[in-house]
């Protein structure tokens, strides 16, 4: 099981650096006005760490911060919290990694 020590993820800030570098065209997402600079719910997937449960990968809410297990884990807790919260935007949260999708627009702003 992955976890990550790290609590703040500034992306808002990176991706709007991205797009006034010329390097994002903010028109491929619609949601990206929703994208916040958050503090991060846990260091594992929050979800699974309450029931005992093990996970492959994680990712960050760039909404609320919550920390959920990938779509390979057995419990998909990321997405279930968009699901449940309609919080369109989510970042991986393994150390090292970066990427950002969108689940509406099913479209990955930065790798």
């Amino acid at each position: 099981m992955i976890t990550n020590s790290t609590k703040n993820v500034y992306a808002k800030d990176r991706l709007y650096g991205m797009i006034d570098h010329g390097e994002l065209d903010p028109a491929i997402c619609s949601h990206m006005g929703e994208i916040q600079n958050v503090v991060s719910s846990a260091e594992g997937c929050e979800d699974c760490l309450k029931i005992g449960s093990e996970w492959v990968n994680l990712r960050i809410c760039l909404i609320c911060g919550h920390v959920g297990c990938c779509d390979s884990s057995p419990n998909r807790h990321a997405t279930a919290h968009y699901h449940a919260t309609s919080h369109p935007i989510i970042q991986s949260f393994n150390p090292g990694e970066e990427w950002v999708y969108c689940y509406p627009d099913d479209v990955v702003l930065s790798s």
